[in-house]
């Protein structure tokens, strides 16, 4: 098995671990009170708020985040239970990890669990034994397939096609399928900028319904991609390093995010686009990554990709 690879059994397995403890309920807002930015009681039991739900919080009561962590508990106290009087919605859909709340929905909310994904590429003929490429956390699951038979070359290297589906339990992104490409010699992935990508809001089960019409869609979209890493090589960069800040910046990309490129580019240094490209591919690999993370440089290089055009 190539390094950074794994196997769908043992994503299987990782995801079921991930998710023992999990559970959903609808929750009545009268039931609702704060005891700060962290903490929520429901019902008169305390619960934890984990950083997504506390984002998703604030985004509901319509209270910037960013204020309120630096407000003093007891004014955190005080805006999130005014706030949360004006809650138009009788119920909120929570979502917890044993007793913490890991993330907070309206009542229209849908969620689209990593573990129904795996059953239905299960279905679709996807065995415990294909190998993939995976990042996975208990925010974001990140799962490329890449398929041998499509392998090409190009500047002597290996480089094999196949398609990225990523999905958010908590909000972070909707279900999305996209066109991927693995280059074998470092198990680098990149995630393209795709038209025929299919991404879905968590409202309705329509995403799993229509997954084999869309990944047959992302698969064509494959050959389209291929003339892009010719290109790639054909640019020059007369200014690799401000090139790559530019593009930190063009993506908001974090500082963890950053650091990851600036790692990265030690190893995949040159004077053309394909080694920018390979650089934000690369960074995705950098120890102490979210899943998250390393799927935003791997879209990142994908999007770079993307941009280029045929002279």
């Amino acid at each position: 098995m190539h390094k950074n690879l794994t196997t769908l059994g043992r994503v299987f397995e990782r995801v079921d671990a991930l998710s023992q403890g999990c559970r959903d309920h609808f929750v009545k807002v009268k039931d609702i009170s704060f005891e700060s930015l962290e903490k929520v009681e429901i019902a008169g039991q305390s619960h934890k708020l984990k950083p997504i739900a506390q984002r998703s919080m604030c985004y509901r009561l319509g209270i910037p985040h960013q204020y309120l962590a630096k407000c003093p508990q007891e004014l955190q106290r005080e805006n999130m239970n005014y706030w949360i009087e004006k809650e138009k919605n009788e119920e909120l859909f929570f979502r917890f990890e044993n007793t913490e709340v890991r993330a907070v929905f309206t009542p229209k909310y849908k969620p689209v669990d990593n573990f129904e994904v795996l059953e239905k590429l299960d279905s679709l003929g996807y065995k415990p034994e294909t190998q993939v490429q995976c990042s996975l956390d208990g925010e974001f699951m990140s799962l490329s397939i890449p398929d041998g038979s499509r392998t090409f070359k190009m500047n002597g290297e290996r480089i094999t096609p196949g398609i990225s589906i990523s999905n958010s339990e908590v909000g972070l992104a909707s279900l999305s399928i996209a066109a991927f490409f693995l280059r074998l010699v470092c198990t680098n992935g990149m995630i393209s900028k795709s038209e025929v990508s299919a991404s879905y809001r968590h409202v309705s089960m329509k995403i799993l319904q229509e997954m084999p019409q869309v990944l047959e869609r992302v698969s064509i979209e494959l050959g389209m991609q291929k003339d892009k890493f010719m290109i790639s090589a054909e640019t020059k960069v007369e200014h690799p390093l401000l090139t790559l800040n530019s593009f930190n910046r063009q993506f908001a990309l974090g500082k963890p995010e950053q650091e990851a490129v600036e790692w990265a580019w030690g190893y995949e240094q040159g004077e053309t686009m394909f080694h920018i490209v390979n650089a934000y591919t690369r960074a995705a690999q950098f120890e102490g990554l979210s899943a998250e993370s390393s799927y935003r440089l791997q879209k990142a290089g994908g999007n770079i990709l993307g941009m280029l055009k045929s002279n």
